[in-house]
Order: C-alpha cells, then sequence, then structure tokens
C-alpha cells in the first residue's frame, strides 16, 4: 500500500498510512503476531470523530494486550434512519485513528458489523463499551458468540467519561466552517470532484446538449411590498405594493436554466388562451427557447407571491389542475417521440397542474427508453405520478413528496429509497431536504441486473448556498444542472454536485432566475472544498 509522509509540529515524520490493512491482509497480520507469541486486540466502532472519549476507550484496549487493531465501520456500511452517512468520510477516520500511537493497525470494515473482522483475526480480546454489557442488541450478541466460540474474551471499557461526537462536531462547525470544507473536499477528491473537470464539462460539453422537457410551464410573480401596519378592521398586516416581477416557472424555468447553461432545451407543456400565456411565449421567444405548447386550458398556471423585503407573506396559486384528455395525450406523446433520436435527455416535472399525468408517462417512457441516453424526473408536492416514472436513470424528490409517493411515513428513509427504487428500477435517487442538503442513493453493485440485491450505496451531500435569501426554484436548477451533468457521463456524485452548486446559486438570490454557465463557473470558483479536493489528487 502506498505511503504518505507527514509531519506533526515539531517536524517529527509520522507514517501513519503504514498501519492501514486491507481486510484481505489481516488473515496474515494476525499470524505474524500470533507465531511470535503476541496477544491481539480488537475495538470496533464508528469513530466518526475521534474525541478524548475513544482515546480512553482505546487506551484501555491497548493495555488489555500486546497488538492493539482497530476496526471501523466504513460509511456504505453505516445506515442511519435519517439516511445520513458519517460526518467524517472513512478515510479521514482511519488516518486519526492510525495517528494514534498505542494503535498498531487500523482496518475499513465493509460489513455492518464486526463478525468478518473477528473471523480474520480471531483475536484473544474484543473490547466494547460498558454499554454493551448488558446489550440485547442481536448484532452485538453474534460477535460475542463468534468470539467466545474462537477461544476469545469480552471486556467491556470502563465508559467513565462520555462525549457525543454529533454534539462536537455541530459545535466545531459552528465556531469553524473550514472544518466543512476540509471534509467535503475528501468526499469530492473520492467521487472526483475536482475544479479542473468541473470546468472543463460545464464550458465544453454542456454545449448543444438537446434536452426535452415535458411539464407544466407557469409564471412565479413577485409582489414587492412596504409594511404599513396592523389593518383596523381585524388583525391582518396591512401592506402597500411597490413593485412587481414576473419570472418562468414550472418546466418553464427548468428550460431557461438548460438554456443559459449552454444546451438546447425544447420545452413540451400546455398552455391557456389568456394573457399570461402571451407572456409566457414572449419570454420563451426571448430566451430562444423551442417549444411545443397544446393550448388545452383555459387559463395559464401562475403563483403570486407578496413580499416585504425578502421576507414572503402570502402565496396565491392562480390555477386548478386540467389533465389531458386522451387526444390531446396521443398529440404531445407524439410530439415527444416522434423527436426521441434527437435527444441527449428528457426530463419529466410534474407540478400538479394535468400535463404530466400516470397515462402520459406509461405512454411515453416504453418508447423514449430505447433511443434516449437520460431520463429525469421530479414532482411538486405529493404527486403519486413519481410512481409512475419506471426506469427513469435519476429522481430527485425531497422527502416529504418521496414518503407521500410510496405512503411510507415509517421506515428509515434509505428503506423508502430502496423500495421506491427498486419497484420503478431506477439506479439514481436523490433526496432534496432544503437547508439540510440531500441524499444520494446508488446501487453497490455495477450489474443492473443486480442493482438491488444488496443495500444501496448514500453519500450525503450539506447544502452549498452560503446564505439562504429565497429557495423557489433550487430543486428545479438542482434537476437542470444534475441532468446535464449525467448526459456527459458523469456519476451520480458528481451530478449531485453541480445540481447543488446551480440550486446555491439560485437560493441566495431573489426571484426564480434561470442560472447561467458563468455564473456556475464563478460559484464553483469560490468554494474551498474543490481546492482541498485538488490538493488531495495532486498529492
Amino acid at each position: 500500500m502506498p505511503t504518505r509522509q507527514t509531519a506533526d509540529s515539531d517536524g517529527v515524520k509520522l507514517d501513519v498510512l503504514r498501519k492501514l490493512v486491507p481486510v484481505g491482509q489481516l488473515q496474515t497480520v494476525a499470524q505474524r503476531h500470533a507465531s511470535t507469541g503476541r496477544s491481539i486486540v480488537l475495538a470496533h466502532g464508528c469513530f466518526d470523530i475521534v474525541h478524548p472519549g475513544h482515546v480512553r476507550y482505546l487506551q484501555f484496549a491497548r493495555r488489555q494486550g500486546d497488538v492493539l487493531i482497530v476496526s471501523l465501520t466504513g460509511d456504505d456500511a453505516i445506515e442511519k434512519s435519517d439516511g445520513m452517512r458519517p460526518y467524517v468520510p472513512q478515510e479521514l477516520r482511519a488516518e486519526s485513528l492510525a495517528a494514534l500511537e498505542f494503535v498498531d493497525h487500523v482496518v475499513i470494515a465493509d460489513d455492518p458489523t464486526a463478525e468478518p473482522i473477528i473471523r480474520a483475526l480471531r483475536p484473544n480480546v474484543y473490547v466494547k463499551g460498558k454499554e454493551y454489557e448488558h446489550s440485547a442488541d442481536p448484532r452485538f450478541l453474534a460477535e460475542k458468540d463468534l468470539v467466545e466460540s474462537l477461544g476469545g474474551r469480552i471486556i467491556y471499557s470502563s465508559g467513565d467519561v462520555v462525549y457525543s461526537s454529533t454534539a462536537l462536531i455541530d459545535s466545531a462547525l459552528a465556531t469553524d466552517p473550514s472544518l466543512e470544507a476540509g471534509r467535503l473536499g475528501a468526499c469530492c477528491a473520492r467521487w472526483g470532484v475536482n475544479a479542473i473537470n468541473l470546468r472543463r464539462t460545464i464550458s465544453g460539453s454542456f454545449v448543444g446538449k438537446k434536452i426535452a422537457v415535458v411539464g407544466d410551464a407557469l409564471l412565479d410573480r413577485y409582489v414587492f411590498c412596504d409594511a404599513m401596519d396592523v389593518a383596523g378592521e381585524a388583525p391582518i398586516l396591512s401592506v402597500r405594493p411597490l413593485d412587481e416581477a414576473t419570472y418562468l416557472g414550472g418546466a418553464a424555468i427548468i428550460a431557461a436554466h438548460l438554456k443559459s447553461l449552454g444546451a438546447s432545451p425544447h420545452l413540451l407543456t400546455t398552455v391557456g388562451d389568456d394573457v399570461e400565456t402571451e407572456q409566457l411565449i414572449h419570454r420563451l421567444d426571448e430566451h430562444h427557447i423551442t417549444h411545443t405548447a397544446l393550448r388545452t386550458r383555459t387559463r395559464l398556471p401562475s403563483k403570486l407571491r407578496f413580499l416585504v423585503d425578502t421576507q414572503k407573506l402570502l402565496k396565491v396559486d392562480k390555477a386548478t389542475a386540467q389533465p389531458l384528455d386522451t387526444e390531446q395525450q396521443r398529440q404531445l406523446v407524439g410530439a415527444l417521440c416522434d423527436q426521441a433520436e434527437q435527444f441527449d435527455a428528457v426530463i419529466f416535472t410534474d407540478f400538479g397542474y394535468g400535463t404530466v399525468t400516470n397515462a402520459l408517462l406509461e405512454a411515453a417512457l416504453p418508447k423514449l427508453r430505447p433511443h434516449v441516453g437520460v431520463i429525469t424526473g421530479d414532482v411538486s408536492g405529493a404527486r403519486r405520478s413519481l410512481l409512475a416514472m419506471h426506469g427513469a436513470d435519476l429522481l430527485t424528490p425531497t422527502e416529504r413528496e418521496l414518503r407521500s409517493a410510496a405512503g411510507d411515513y415509517d421506515q428509515s428513509l434509505p428503506a423508502v429509497a430502496m423500495g421506491v427504487m427498486k419497484q420503478l428500477r431506477v439506479p439514481n435517487l436523490a433526496v432534496t431536504m432544503g437547508r439540510r442538503g440531500c441524499i444520494l442513493f446508488h446501487p453497490r453493485e455495477t450489474e443492473p441486473e443486480r442493482y438491488f440485491t444488496s443495500r444501496l450505496r448514500s453519500e450525503y451531500l450539506p447544502a452549498l448556498a452560503r446564505h439562504a435569501v429565497d429557495p423557489v426554484g433550487a430543486g428545479d436548477a438542482f434537476l437542470s444542472a444534475a441532468t446535464l451533468m449525467l448526459t456527459t457521463g458523469a456519476t451520480l456524485m458528481q451530478a449531485g454536485y453541480v445540481g447543488s452548486a446551480a440550486a446555491a446559486v439560485t437560493i441566495e438570490r431573489v426571484g426564480n432566475l434561470p442560472v447561467s454557465r458563468d455564473q456556475l463557473l464563478g460559484y464553483l470558483s469560490t468554494r474551498r472544498e474543490l481546492s482541498h479536493a485538488s490538493a488531495t489528487d495532486a498529492g
């Protein structure tokens, strides 16, 4: 295994990576120590952030034998109910443990329990925390039985110092934001996300991509107000309108994002026969967005928001759902599928106004799949149409939208994600969670027929926005940029990162405005984790 020399503050070289042992070499390591009569002690845990409680525990373990081997649960093997992975990536957790002088070897475990490690090492002593002494956890009991069946002993540490990794992390982040950049930089290095590759992809590979966008187009209107006082006739706020702004919304803003990022979108939607429709068509023409707009409704959907400064006071939804009839559906599916071979990707987005229905998806998806490389989808709100997006390459619902579609509010998020992905045969799922960021789910296996034979991998990506001003349209920006990334052959993690960056650009300003290529590149140039990732790659 290659080693990297690091130095402490006194200039003493510490070859910490030499202590890291692959799982496949554990048996050899154990036999070497056993041949010299040395007893082996095993300590196992997550060690998300190495704190004084861990140090006391490991020092206690070291005193129980001659050789201390620490196994830590790898990122992929940890399944938390909220879908989050450990805050610190497994590589950094392993290095932190290996830097402790009294630790002899460190191994990253691929399994949720220590059983494979125990079988390979056959430790003389297995040390666990005091809280396990009366534990009925079946996973620990299986480990205990295995150790004892191999002739080893279980010893419980004193447990006199208790710390919370989560509390320590939250406290540290509040005082030193650079810690998050370092952690995210390590993740970016592992994901292959770096500034050079992103700039090359966004500047060159986005250009000219032909993307069809199918969904409800609408207008977003903002009324900027001055707060006067509480009205005299009732306890309601009295405001005075100062200005108005109108933005593209729904599927139309997704098409505008794609156009501004360098792609060639084609919007397929339904419109009315009213002034708002003419405004929409005019704005699409201004953005040079080609479109197929069927006049199937009485009025174009629009949303009206009243704001004082950047604070929203009220939203008025001025539309009703008008599902397509069979003839209108046939026309829209025909307009889409007749051009299928020219599209690099197709995006379906259901805002609940009737353009995207289960019947439309069931008619269109089988015809598109043989010809279109990337198909993605999203919904806005509790829409059952999410479960009709069979065979899509990526879905990007919020956690609430995912649970609502699945009708499951009780199971863990990974379990719900697995159920939906398996049912729809969807290999990539990005569950967005607002200011908490998103969790990216994808299969461990590389063969499609084995995608759902084991637990999913999950990657947590924190929200990248530094100052959240207006969250409207963040999901649309995410979906647009992530879809473009997938058309270039990017992985889910690479697509998710760029999608999150596009969402951050949107969130940090007022109004549902398209994100341009220059804005996205400019934003990425300010991200500290990309410099961390580039430095790691260079090293």
